[in-house]
């Protein structure tokens, strides 16, 4: 089988490779990888800004149909549909994974760069438990967007605690900022605004524009943001604010449009170890500041209902669908800031 292979560790040192499919265990199931996604983690990998253990076969946005079951496994058949939480071999004893949170085991070894990941064919996954039930409504390919819906999920409605009717400005309008504005915006949000650069405007900006879910759209480096933003709602500033770019400004805006005792949610991470934090105006705001990693359990079928009933909103996210042999167009196309979201059909 073909797969996409991190070989060694350093900036680079990925290829394409044959390899045989692998061998389950008794507790195992093998899935048939039908759509895999790439993620910005995965070109961290790539730069080598990212833990990982090569060689390692990339990749833990998928969906797929599982080919075989172990001789253990009961909740699962062979033509099963399946997306999966990329939560696998955490350690069950430490205080993360004793109080619920497995996703932040220091311990866990995920697909895509603990053990191998989906951009291949067939994909050995140790832990049925932690699949969802793909409906068939939802095709492969949207399937493959679960994992960072369910991300946004965990970050804005589970922990942010969206409501109804609450305002919503997203920093960013990368995949996740705009799914970030899917969510709120199907989740009852009165108002929701992007900000993006002029940067974003050749791709992101034109894909935001046809989701049909912001109200408004600023470019910061053309407006000044805040006082706009301060004037769409009544001089008191948003009640939620998602910063999906990671930026030193966003973050800094982010603070400032916020009204307060709002919300911000930090999902974007910074490029630097160290960024600056308007402290004092967040103190003096009374902000509730939720900084977010990975998803949680419940989060997955909620994002599975999501993008059910919302599947044409969110399939326009896909930018680009290339067959395996083809990753580097993939990922020099995200490098440059050309792509959504680029998807991996194995034998396209």
């Amino acid at each position: 089988m073909k797969a996409i292979v991190k070989t060694e560790k350093g900036v680079g040192n990925i290829s394409l490779e044959e390899r045989t499919v692998p061998e389950i265990g008794r507790g195992e199931v093998l899935i048939r990888i039908k759509a895999a996604a790439v993620c910005g983690t995965d070109l961290h990998i790539v730069h080598d800004q990212f833990p990982y253990w090569p060689p390692v076969i990339l990749g833990h946005e998928f969906a797929g149909i599982i080919e075989s079951v172990g001789s253990e496994v009961t909740d699962w058949k062979p033509g099963d549909r399946v997306v999966g939480e990329p939560h696998t071999l955490s350690c069950g004893n430490c205080f993360y994974c004793r109080t619920g949170h497995i996703q932040n085991c220091e311990s866990k070894r995920s697909p895509g760069w603990g053990i191998d990941g989906c951009f291949t064919e067939f994909m050995r996954y140790p832990e049925p438990k932690l699949l969802h039930r793909l409906p068939p409504e939802i095709s492969f390919e949207s399937g493959s967007l679960v994992e960072p819906i369910a991300n946004v999920v965990t970050d804005i409605v589970e922990r942010g605690l969206l409501s109804a009717g609450d305002s919503v400005a997203i920093i960013g309008p990368g995949p996740i900022g705009l799914m970030a504005g899917i969510v709120a915006r199907v989740s009852g949000a009165s108002r929701v605004i992007l900000i993006g650069t002029k940067m974003d405007e050749p791709m992101r900006i034109p894909v935001a524009r046809k989701l049909g879910v912001f109200d408004e759209i600023f470019i910061a480096d053309e407006y000044d943001c805040v006082p706009l933003i301060k004037e769409l709602t009544s001089g008191l500033g948003v009640d939620m604010v998602v910063e999906a770019s990671g930026s030193q400004g966003g973050i800094a805006m982010g603070v400032s449009v916020l009204r307060k005792y709002g919300r911000f949610i930090g999902i974007g991470l910074p490029g630097r170890d160290v960024v600056e934090f308007p402290y004092k105006m967040a103190m003096l705001k009374v902000l509730q500041v939720i900084c977010n990693m990975s998803t949680s359990y419940t989060s997955w079928e909620r994002s599975i209902s999501i993008l059910k009933q919302n599947e044409n909103i969110f399939a326009q996210l896909i930018s680009h669908v290339f067959d395996l042999a083809d990753w580097e167009k993939g990922f020099d196309l995200l490098e440059r800031k050309a792509a959504m979201k680029v998807v991996f059909k194995p034998g396209l």
